[in-house]
């Protein structure tokens, strides 16, 4: 699956549609000696709407929202349909509930970026001087026996974020090794309430106890060597957990969510919250059919986890979503509030792989990215090109297995959120759909 593909736009076509746009942001007047009214546009992004409209009506997904933006100007929001298919559900909007998946993963990265900016972690720190159980890692001497040698090398915070720690994962690793993460309960994420049931009792009931157990398994590689899509992010939650001295839900919650006035991000979705939480739906294999998959009333979501999943976990708003981007195009400032030092932001979207080490994409079932040339960054692929099927050089960003997409380019001042609800990820083609048919709104404004 492709994300990111083409150029949305430059920093002034996207200025000209949001100030001539009713829902632009006010700003402070510039002195004009005959000053000229600006006619409102009526639909700013009127190929994008038609797009999601079309998503809907011809019965591919119940609902959709876009959240799209540049600089400090409002957000335009596009949305259509509802967040189920039952009569009674509500419409989709900025404010509806949606399972975000690996789109935790930036957010988890973005949290341990703030303890390098304290000074309370360093990026090429041993994860084993924080949690003693990895101090001595073993790796797999091949796929099809889980008998292993000593690693050559600790894992580190750097191996961590970007996916070169040598860990696995349910949804890619295979053979032995897969087999006991499963015995092992090594599985943090929610799926629906019938998984739930399966994989609860083996999964730990602490954030610390399951990266104990992670430690306890072979790697696939020696840190440092291969890029690898892992459970990295949600062990890192352990380690903020550990460094930050409060749980790990708490320090998110209290250095990212509260600062930025992100009020609907939830890791146990209130049931007061059930009417603009969207269902989760799966595609019948082979098909078309689209069936409940973990309908809103009866989510598994409505139940506190094992322990916060810092890989997959967190369920919100394409309203939060976006002022988390915000954040990052600003380089860690939203509203006069500084969550992160500048030079840290930079550093957190910028190639952060090792030596030698190259990031070539992942399927978009799994909610990846593929395209250009490509590093990665704290939590999230990092656009190294400029290329007619990029974003552009700097384009930071990650999607989730149930179809969202989310993206930031802080060096064009652009930024994008989608979300949707399905499995797999990559039934339709909404991420190349999206960018395209904004470059066509876009393309009004280029005179």
């Amino acid at each position: 699956m492709r994300e990111f593909l083409t150029p949305i736009v430059t920093g002034t076509a996207f200025v000209a549609i949001l100030a001539g746009g009713a829902i632009a942001q006010s700003v402070a007047p510039v002195p004009q000696p005959a000053p000229v009214p600006a006619v409102p546009l009526a639909d700013p992004l009127p190929t994008t709407r038609a797009l999601f409209d079309s998503y809907v009506a011809s019965g591919k997904m119940p609902g959709i929202v876009g959240a799209f933006g540049i600089g400090n100007n409002a957000t335009i929001f596009v949305a259509s349909g509802k967040i189920a298919k039952d009569a009674n559900a509500a419409a989709a909007g900025p404010d509806s509930l949606w399972r975000v998946y690996s789109m935790t993963k930036p957010i988890t990265a973005m949290a341990a970026m703030i303890l390098i900016d304290d000074g309370r972690l360093k990026l090429d720190e041993p994860v084993g001087d924080i949690l003693p159980a990895f101090r001595n890692m073993r790796v797999r001497l091949n796929e099809n026996t889980v008998e292993s040698r000593p690693a050559a090398r600790p894992i580190t915070i750097r191996n961590l974020l970007t996916h070169t720690a040598g860990l696995g994962y349910t949804i890619v690793t295979k053979g032995p090794l897969l087999q006991l993460y499963i015995d092992r309960g090594i599985a943090p994420g929610a799926i629906n309430a019938a998984d739930e049931l399966k994989t609860r009792p083996t999964r730990p009931a602490t954030l610390q106890e399951f990266a104990d157990r992670v430690a306890s398994v072979p790697l696939i590689a020696d840190p440092g060597t291969t890029w690898s899509y892992s459970i990295g992010l949600d062990v890192m939650g352990a380690v903020i957990e550990k460094a930050s001295g409060m749980p790990f839900d708490k320090f998110v919650q209290t250095r990212l969510f509260d600062p930025l006035k992100m009020k609907s991000s939830y890791w146990t979705v209130p049931r007061s919250e059930i009417g603009r939480f969207a269902t989760n739906y799966a595609f019948v294999p082979g098909g078309d059919t689209m069936v409940p998959f973990d309908p809103a009333a009866t989510s598994v979501y409505l139940t506190p986890p094992s322990f916060p999943y810092g890989g997959a976990g967190l369920v919100m708003s394409a309203s939060d979503y976006d002022r988390f981007l915000h954040m990052l195009q600003n380089y860690g400032e939203l509203d006069g509030v500084r969550v992160m030092k500048v030079e840290t932001a930079k550093l957190a979207m910028s190639n952060l792989l090792p030596p030698g080490v190259e990031f070539g994409g992942v399927g978009g079932a799994t909610g990846g990215t593929s395209g250009p040339r490509m590093g990665f960054g704290a939590g999230g692929s990092v656009v190294l090109e400029d290329k007619s099927d990029s974003m552009g050089a700097g384009t930071y960003g990650w999607g989730g297995a149930a179809g969202t997409i989310a993206w930031v380019n802080p060096v064009r001042k652009v930024r994008g959120t989608v979300m949707v609800n399905y499995f797999p990820a990559d039934k339709w083609p909404v991420r190349a759909d999206t960018v395209k048919a904004l470059q066509t709104d876009l393309a009004r404004y280029r005179k």
